[in-house]
C-alpha cells in the first residue's frame, strides 16, 4: 500500500460547503474539516475545478487561501511505526516485523484529523491506559475526544469491552471508523459524534479525555464523574491542569499521578473514592 497522504492539497472556506456524493466519491477526495463557521476540504490531488463547482453550489460560500504540503507537514510530524510499552503504532502502509509475541501491533490510518499519535498527551494517555489495564480489571471505556481512535484501539487490545469512542468533529469519528474496521474491532468499539460534556452519564470502568480546557472544565464538574473508577484527564497546559486539579481537590477522588515529561502539556490519572 503506499501512503495516500504524501501530497495533500487543502481548501479553506469561509463557511460549510455542502460536498454532494459525486465528489466524495472521487478518489482524490480525503474529507472535510468542519470549525463552526469554516471548513477545510482535503484531496490527494489538485482540483480547482471541483473546487469552482463547489463554489458556484454553494451560494454565500467563499474560498479563502488553498495549501500544498506533505501529509508529514500537516501532521506535524512523521507518519511511522512507533512504540509505547508492549503496543505498535504504524500506518498500514509500513508495516513493522512484530516478531516478539508480546508486542500488539495496532494499524492506524491517521487521515486527515491532526495528528499521528506522537503528541505528547495521547502518548501519555496510551501510557496510562496500558498500564491500568495491565495492573487492573478494565472493561468498558469512554474515550471522549478520540480523534483518529488510537487511545480506543489500545484499549480494546488490551482486552476492554465495549470501549465507546466520542468525537464531536464528524471526519474524526469517520477517520475512527476506519481504523476500528482495520484492526477488526467492529464488536468491541463503537464510534459516534457527540458532544463530551453531554455523554458523562454513560457508565463506564475508565474515562480517557483528552481535549481542550473549555470542555475538561464542564466535564469535570458533572456529577457522573464520580461514577467512573478511573479517569485520565489531558490536553491541559500548566496553568489549565492547576485549576483542574484545584477543582477536582473539592471532590472525592483520589489523584494517582500528574504526568508532564515535556514540562508543558498534562495529564492526570485520577480513581473516584465513591
Amino acid at each position: 500500500m503506499i501512503n495516500p497522504y504524501n501530497n495533500l492539497y487543502i481548501y479553506y472556506f469561509d463557511g460549510v460547503p455542502l460536498v454532494d456524493e459525486t465528489v466524495q466519491g472521487s478518489d482524490c477526495f480525503l474529507g472535510t474539516w468542519v470549525e463552526e463557521t469554516m471548513a477545510f476540504l482535503f484531496f490527494s490531488s489538485l482540483c480547482d475545478d471541483v473546487v469552482e463547482e463547489i463554489l458556484e453550489k454553494n451560494e454565500g460560500i467563499s474560498l479563502v487561501e488553498k495549501y500544498e504540503m506533505t501529509g508529514e507537514q500537516w501532521h506535524g510530524d512523521k507518519i511511522e511505526p512507533y512504540c509505547v510499552e508492549s503496543l505498535c503504532i504504524y500506518p498500514p502502509w509500513n508495516r513493522p516485523a512484530l516478531d516478539d509475541e508480546t508486542i500488539k501491533g495496532i494499524q492506524l490510518d491517521p487521515g486527515v484529523v491532526f495528528g499521528t499519535g506522537r503528541h505528547q498527551t495521547t502518548e501519555d494517555c496510551l501510557y496510562l491506559i496500558h498500564r491500568l489495564c495491565t495492573r487492573h480489571k478494565i472493561r468498558s471505556v469512554l474515550d471522549i475526544g478520540t480523534g483518529t481512535g488510537l487511545l480506543s484501539l489500545g484499549a480494546a487490545v488490551l482486552g476492554c469491552n465495549p470501549v465507546m469512542a466520542c468525537d464531536f468533529n464528524h471526519l474524526a469519528v469517520k477517520t475512527t471508523l476506519n481504523n476500528i474496521r482495520l484492526n477488526k474491532f467492529e464488536e468491541q468499539i463503537l464510534a459516534f459524534q457527540a458532544k463530551g460534556e453531554e455523554i458523562m452519564n454513560i457508565p463506564c470502568d475508565l474515562l480517557v479525555a483528552n481535549i481542550h480546557y473549555d470542555v475538561m472544565r464542564i466535564m469535570i464538574e458533572s456529577p457522573y464523574l464520580l461514577e467512573k473508577k478511573w479517569f485520565i484527564l489531558s490536553g491541559l497546559l500548566n496553568s489549565e491542569a492547576k485549576k483542574v486539579l484545584a477543582s477536582l481537590s473539592q471532590k472525592n477522588v483520589h489523584i494517582i499521578e500528574r504526568r508532564c515529561p515535556d514540562g508543558i502539556w498534562n495529564t492526570i490519572l485520577g480513581k473516584s473514592l465513591e
